[in-house]
């Protein structure tokens, strides 16, 4: 894949100034991808995470991390939008190709020590962008279907299913969005391969029948200028959570057995 066509304003001032500071933080060579919303055509300027993966020489030195963590709190008082801007720093040989490998990540205002998904690798490789440095195919080892298969069951079964235990968190718009969206491109990806947005993602709630003032709900804040942060009734937050957990609970668990028994 190659560079992005124009990005909003904001948004390509970000990947400058990052970019700008990545060539003063790292040493050289280095590549820069973008993934997720920003590479697949679902970006929305001040809402959607940017999700880039860095491939840097060697692994990284505890200084050079304290370097990039220095990066990013600088931008992040710069830019506001910096916020939303997520980078894993994966060193180019062998580790390249083990994707339980952790690498130093940047995301929600913190260094994290991350894998980058058997998901975040095929996105690379069949829509990812090359914002500079190597392109990604020939460098990043493509993702069998069989390892993606396995990594998506063993996502819904053993992260998401035990956190629709704990019904408070289901009153947060994150975990209604991601929980949703994540089963609906997960039921996609393990029936034919393909990769599909969040805003497809609504469509296929619709059709796997997910109740339809849940994802009316969240497609007007995602995508029709609704509160992107809040719910102006805590009812409605109460009632939202009912429903998401009443369909998603039963969902998780017959796609999880339907998959497993095809597996």
């Amino acid at each position: 894949m190659t560079t992005a066509e124009a990005h909003p304003a904001a948004t390509t001032d970000l990947l400058d100034r990052f970019l700008t500071g990545l060539h003063e933080a790292l040493p050289a060579p280095f590549s820069l991808w973008a993934h997720g919303s920003l590479a697949g055509g679902d970006y929305q300027e001040g809402r959607s995470d940017l999700d880039l993966i860095a491939v840097v020489p060697h692994p990284l030195e505890p200084d050079e991390e304290t370097r990039l963590a220095t990066l990013h709190e600088g931008i992040d008082a710069e830019l506001p939008l910096a916020a939303h801007l997520h980078c894993s720093y994966m060193p180019h040989g062998e580790d390249l190709d083990d994707p339980d490998r952790t690498h130093f990540t940047w995301a929600h205002r913190e260094a994290y020590a991350r894998t980058v998904t058997p998901i975040t690798r095929r996105e690379l490789h069949a829509y990812g962008l090359v914002l500079h440095g190597d392109p990604i195919a020939g460098t990043l080892p493509p993702v069998d279907d069989r390892t993606l298969r396995e990594y998506i069951l063993t996502d819904l079964a053993g992260y998401w299913r035990p956190r629709t235990g704990r019904p408070e968190l289901w009153l947060e718009n994150v975990w209604v969005d991601l929980g949703m969206m994540v089963l609906a491109r997960a039921t996609v990806t393990l029936r034919d391969g393909t990769l599909i947005s969040k805003a497809e993602a609504l469509a296929v709630l619709t059709e796997l029948g997910a109740p339809a003032d849940v994802v009316a709900d969240i497609e007007r804040r995602r995508y029709e200028g609704g509160p992107a942060d809040t719910a102006p009734d805590p009812g409605w937050l109460a009632r939202r959570a009912e429903l998401t957990l009443d369909w998603l609970v039963p969902a998780l668990d017959r796609t999880v057995a339907e998959h497993t028994a095809d597996s």
